[in-house]
């Protein structure tokens, strides 16, 4: 088993381009969900995609998260002569190595772990660079919105978190508007939004959200909100005063994790990260929870997409990793679902149970984001971003 973790580079975030500019080679048709035309192993039965991929010998996945060295070690002991080759890269990174290998006519993954919704869609999948695959045997218990226009194995999250250790009567922010108040000055973390897309896509959703941020200014404040010069809407304004109450910007989820969570702190900050971080609680000596009841919303969730790369070397062993990702028959998704079988993580498949010791996604009520219509204002958000 061969694991490779590629630290990230703060890299651009790549803007959506022309279709002529994404693919490579010759230009894709694409089929009716978006992406290119369906490939011939789509139908392949298990039994055959077992034969094919065991004579391609290896598969090299590209994983937005750290857990595909689990994933590897589960996989190759189903599959002992196939080796699982995981790299974990951001998705920002992802997207511009993949747009750049197509473009140069030479993948290097198999498949693609993917967030970063709106990019994913509007670029990699509309350019012909991913193309979707469904399992068969999961068809029916995956909700039509995770099967297309990309097949998702979970849902993933950016909520504001607090340290339940200082705060053992829950979180101490009831508003998102708090955190631009003198209290919360310098004591709000997060990953750098030019750093990371899925940081970009939350701030994104604030702003989709004006209508709801401008009801919790009046809530909180109780006052309508007044929009600065060159701000045209309560998302934007929140933005700009959250940067301009001292916002801590940080490269990396770790960093913000250990700087909310870490044990013993009398008055420590909050921050936006992951809530299935909090299954590191006791190993890293943290005290991570997530901020419920926050108005109007504590973040976002958004889809974990599976990809399979066009042209890449091992297309049966990339359909198999992707009916593995999608886990077994259990309610829990066994081996091969484990790594994301974990409370802050809501699998999509209905025929599996949610994992305990987290809320459910009505409770957490955070804004399930729009691809498509995120992809409309994203680089408008981003463009924002520069002028504070």
């Amino acid at each position: 088993m061969r694991f490779s973790r590629m630290l990230s580079a703060s890299v651009a975030l790549p803007l959506a381009v022309s279709l002529a500019a994404c693919g490579g080679g010759a230009p894709q048709t694409p089929a009716a969900d978006g992406g290119a035309d369906p490939h011939e192993l789509d139908d392949a039965t298990h039994e055959e995609l077992v034969e094919l991929a065991t004579e391609e010998g290896e598969v090299t996945v590209y994983s937005f998260t750290s857990r595909i060295a689990s994933v590897e070690e589960a996989f190759e002991a189903e599959y002992p002569g196939i080796d699982l080759i995981g790299h974990d890269i951001s998705s920002s990174e992802q997207i511009t190595r993949l747009r750049s290998e197509s473009q140069a006519s030479t993948p290097s993954a198999d498949v693609a772990y993917i967030s970063d919704a709106p990019v994913v869609i509007t670029e990699l999948v509309a350019g012909g660079i991913l193309q979707n695959y469904v399992p068969p045997r999961v068809a029916e218990t995956v909700p039509e919105e995770y099967r297309q226009p990309l097949l998702a194995n979970r849902l993933s999250t950016k909520v504001l978190m607090y340290n339940e250790e200082a705060h053992p009567d829950g979180s101490p922010v009831g508003n998102l508007w708090q955190l631009t108040e003198e209290e919360w000055n310098g004591r709000v973390v997060m990953v750098d939004p030019a750093v990371r897309g899925d940081y970009l896509d939350l701030v994104a959703e604030i702003v989709r959200q004006s209508e709801a941020m401008a009801q919790a200014h009046l809530d909180h404040f109780g006052t309508e909100v007044v929009l600065d010069d060159g701000v045209e809407n309560a998302g934007q304004q929140f933005v700009k005063d959250l940067y301009g109450n001292g916002l801590v910007l940080v490269d990396d989820t770790d960093n913000v994790n250990q700087a909310v969570g870490a044990a013993g702190q009398d008055d420590p900050p909050v921050g936006f990260t992951s809530y299935s971080d909090r299954r590191d609680n006791e190993e890293e000596g943290w005290a991570l929870q997530a901020s419920l009841g926050t108005a109007p919303s504590p973040g976002i969730t958004f889809p974990a997409y599976i990809g399979m790369v066009r042209d890449s070397d091992s297309p049966a062993a990339a359909r198999l990793v992707a009916d593995f990702l999608m886990g077994d028959e259990s309610e829990t998704g066994g081996p091969a679902f484990d790594p994301f079988y974990v409370p802050g993580d809501y699998p999509v498949r209905t025929d599996m149970a949610a994992p305990g010791g987290a809320v459910s996604l009505d409770e957490l009520g955070a804004w399930d984001i729009s691809p498509e219509e995120t992809a409309q204002i994203r680089d408008d958000v981003a463009d924002f971003l520069l002028t504070l």
